[in-house]
């Protein structure tokens, strides 16, 4: 029986990477992908266009993870977003930095990227097994001997590299395998929820607005009326709810909100760059101006056209009132609404269709300078597995491909 130096689980963005690494310093690799090719996860993110990284600083880079940010660092110190850009470019995938800092392939399309890791792994020896997944670890006197499959067959090995992904997409393959293998080594596994999920809301004003794209806009997170967390920019209105960039990055806050019981309300500022005092001015302003137009023609200066008849059915002003028929406490109702526009919370879409799992292995019994399991000899972890994940521009797939580059490379020196 044949005895392989490394064995990884899981061909996604970071196993991928961690076999490659691992082959490339010599070792023997063997990579296990349930599904027929690896990569499919990967070719689907960021709406085909796939997200690597960000330009961010490492700081910055950091403070996206929140508290699993500082077991990062080590893996984004090694092999940080400019080595990966580099990375890709040195493969025929030149990149390019986008708004907020995000960086794509200068395609566009993420199937080079897959294609690209996929051809690179074959130049560097790895052994890839389609179709096959791993049972068990194998292990004696707390020291990892190699894996099992689900036909029985054992794989010798030196290390074994965990890269299963989370639980989102099943049909990529990431099915929540290796929180199963973790735990049947000892390692514990943080409760796992959805993470970067849109939200489905009470009523049917989300579902009338379906499709409507808003941009530069401000969102708030409150949950039983009080402030917890707001960002700035593009959201999507849906036949169930709310989505788009601003929405996911919130999800967390309010997934764990709802956890608790919370109630949860998203409160939208369609007009963040004036204040009251300024957003009354600039209404005035247009009433002034023209006075004789009926509030209906009024709000096409201020609105997308499918958000007009939402606007003047939840602030009660009739759509053929004229502008100066239009009194002190309509307008303040208009203002009111324009700085925020609520939606109640009914709950997160299925984690099946998350763009990343929160929660996982947990961290604290992970070596940040390997990857390596502090439980036993010779496993390790890389990616979504693990208890890692930020909110969206491309520092979850760079979190992927920094610990599985951080692991294949320590994998082939034990």
């Amino acid at each position: 029986m044949v005895k392989h130096n490394v064995i990884v689980i899981g061909g996604g963005a970071s196993g991928m990477m961690a076999s490659g690494q691992a082959a490339g310093m010599g070792a023997d690799t063997l990579l296990f992908e349930k599904m027929r090719l690896p990569g499919r996860k990967l070719g689907i993110t960021g709406k085909g266009r796939c997200n690597l990284t960000n330009v961010a600083s490492l700081p910055e880079f950091i403070s996206h993870f929140g508290s699993s940010g500082i077991f990062l660092r080590q893996a984004f110190h090694r092999f940080s977003n400019d080595e990966l850009a580099a990375f890709f470019e040195d493969l025929g995938v030149p990149t390019v930095a986008e708004r907020g800092g995000r960086v794509f392939p200068i395609s566009s399309q993420a199937g080079d990227v897959v294609d690209a890791l996929r051809g690179w792994m074959q130049k560097q020896g790895v052994t890839v097994r389609w179709k096959v997944s791993v049972d068990s670890l194998l292990i004696e006197g707390r020291k990892v001997c190699g894996v099992r499959d689900l036909m029985g067959e054992a794989y010798p090995a030196d290390a074994v590299i965990v890269a299963t992904g989370g639980v989102s997409y099943p049909a990529t393959g990431s099915t929540g395998d290796g929180y199963r293998l973790a735990r049947a080594a000892g390692h514990s596994i943080v409760p796992v929820r959805p993470a970067l999920i849109p939200l489905e809301t009470e009523g049917d004003v989300a579902p009338r607005l379906q499709g409507l794209s808003m941009r530069n806009v401000n969102v708030s997170v409150l949950v039983d009326g009080r402030k917890q967390d707001e960002t700035f920019g593009e959201m999507l209105f849906t036949h169930f709810g709310l989505s788009g960039p601003v929405i996911l990055s919130l999800s967390g806050r309010v997934t764990d909100a709802l956890d608790m019981g919370g109630r949860v309300t998203i409160s939208i500022d369609l007009k963040p760059a004036l204040d009251e005092h300024k957003l009354d001015e600039r209404l005035l302003r247009d009433l002034d101006a023209h006075g004789k137009r009926k509030f209906q023609t009024l709000l096409e200066g201020l609105l997308p056209g499918k958000l007009i008849p939402v606007c003047m059915e939840l602030t009660g002003i009739p759509p053929d009132r004229r502008g100066h028929q239009i009194t002190a406490s309509e307008r303040k109702r208009l203002r009111t609404w324009l700085k925020d526009f609520r939606f109640e919370v009914t709950g997160t879409r299925p984690i099946s269709e998350a763009i990343i799992t929160a929660g996982g292995i947990n961290t604290g019994e992970i070596d940040p300078r390997t990857m390596a399991s502090r439980l036993v000899g010779g496993l390790y972890f890389a990616g979504e597995v693990m208890d890692i994940d930020a909110d969206t521009g491309g520092y979850n797939l760079q979190a992927a491909f920094s610990t599985g580059w951080l692991a294949g490379r320590s994998a082939a020196r034990q």
